[in-house]
């Protein structure tokens, strides 16, 4: 586990050209939230190349592998999610959610829910994502000029769901008892035969959570905002998030948007996706928590890549966790255990780490932290359009005679044009 301590001594490290310079100062911790196979072993190599040397780095960690997941029972999950609300900031490595096969694999007690749900619900926030535009990598949705903002519910829905395997024939009902013994009982269904029953729900304080930091968020970034459920199918529980979003908006926020010269508008989710495939982009398009992950990798893969996309979830306290909004890249792991090359984007982890070390700059006013995550972005968008790239970009590339690199040497080419940046 990495020590950290409100404050240190400064140490000098030598740097290319035979400069010494002192390393960036940090005064809190982040809370670094390790991961899965081969985005775990990314996650060293950045901490090796493009962070430890240039930044006296203080994170307060927690492994979020599966594995110790299992030996603490998803205690280290919550841990870490208690800890965010504590220092205000995280930063988080892709992690596996298990399924049956994982069960197997990983020899686990039970099939653990996502780590990533765990902790939306603790922190109760929004995931915003959005594509890392980058020259010649063009969308595949030509119109598409401008970047499109996924604004994700982060609570409830399937990923806190209870579910039945039904046996046999039988009656299945929902219901619920208020806190005085009073009884709403709906049929669900008169099974004859075997099947599958699924409970979710929301809350009206997650949901109305959700819509000002959608607001706010298209305030801040002055752009559109689209919000789309199914509400003419679902007339209770999602006619419930159109309702909370429009009453909200309407009292709060109307006037403010049209003074801000910008929209918010509510259509079903199919329209919505219809009208995103002919829009230019530019604006923030608000889905319900599993409409969210499935549109926002759409999205990214549209632009260009699953791993060129930011993950940030704010909480209503104004708590941050910085993620990558991908897997934790399994076959590549497995090419990696057999000693073979891999070309795995790290982009996406990388600005994970930048977003975190800018808000945790902001947050503690240090103007140099917050400098060079910009340049590290910066430097890690250079080396791509300098046609130096992983296999995944290589393919989709406008860019001509491009060189292919493997998962390290992009990240050591990346601290290559870091140093020409920071020296200019």
């Amino acid at each position: 586990m990495p020590e950290y301590g409100v404050f240190a001594k400064t140490i000098k490290i030598e740097r290319a050209g035979g400069k010494n310079m002192s390393k960036i100062q940090m005064t809190t911790p982040l809370v670094e939230m390790d991961g899965d196979e081969m985005t775990r072993i990314l996650w060293q190599m950045i901490k090796d190349e493009l962070l430890c040397p240039y930044i006296d780095l203080k994170t307060e960690y927690y492994d979020l592998g599966l594995e110790h997941r299992n030996e603490t029972n998803d205690q280290v999950t919550v841990d870490s999610a208690e800890a965010t609300k504590k220092y205000g900031v995280a930063v988080k490595c892709a992690t596996i959610t298990p399924n049956a096969a994982r069960m197997t694999e990983y020899n686990l007690k039970e099939m653990w829910k996502s780590p990533n749900g765990t902790i939306r619900a603790a922190l109760d926030g929004t995931v915003f994502r959005a594509p890392i535009v980058v020259k010649g990598i063009e969308p595949c949705v030509k119109n598409w000029e401008k970047p499109i903002t996924l604004a994700r519910h982060a609570y409830g829905d399937v990923y806190k769901n209870v579910e039945i395997k039904v046996p046999g024939a039988g009656k299945a009902e929902l219901v619920f008892t208020g806190e005085d013994g009073e009884e709403i009982r709906e049929t669900i269904h008169n099974f004859t035969a075997p099947g599958i029953i699924q409970g979710i729900h929301n809350t009206d304080k997650s949901i109305a959570s959700f819509a000002r930091a959608c607001f706010n968020y298209a305030l801040d970034t002055k752009q559109d905002l689209w919000f789309a459920t199914k509400d003419t199918i679902s007339k209770k529980y999602d006619h419930n998030f159109k309702d909370i979003f429009q009453e909200i908006y309407e009292k709060e926020y109307d006037a403010r948007f049209k003074e801000a010269g910008i929209e918010y508008f509510y259509t079903l989710i199919d329209d919505a996706v219809a009208r995103v495939m002919k829009a230019k982009g530019g604006f923030i398009w608000a889905c319900k928590n599993y409409d969210g992950d499935v549109m926002s990798d759409m999205v990214s893969s549209a632009f260009g890549s699953l791993a060129m996309m930011t993950s940030v979830l704010v909480s209503p306290s104004g708590v941050y966790e910085y993620e990558a909004a991908h897997g934790a890249v399994q076959r590549h792991y497995y090419k990696h255990l057999k000693g073979e090359e891999t070309s795995t984007n790290s982009v996406a982890t990388i600005f994970a780490w930048t977003g975190a070390l800018r808000k945790r700059g902001e947050l503690d006013d240090i103007g140099e932290l917050c400098t060079f995550a910009d340049r590290l972005e910066a430097a890690t968008l250079q080396t791509i359009e300098d046609g130096k790239m992983t296999k995944d970009l290589a393919l989709i590339t406008s860019l001509k005679d491009v060189t292919v690199l493997n998962s390290e040497n992009f990240i050591k080419e990346i601290r290559k044009t870091l140093e020409r940046l920071m020296a200019e």
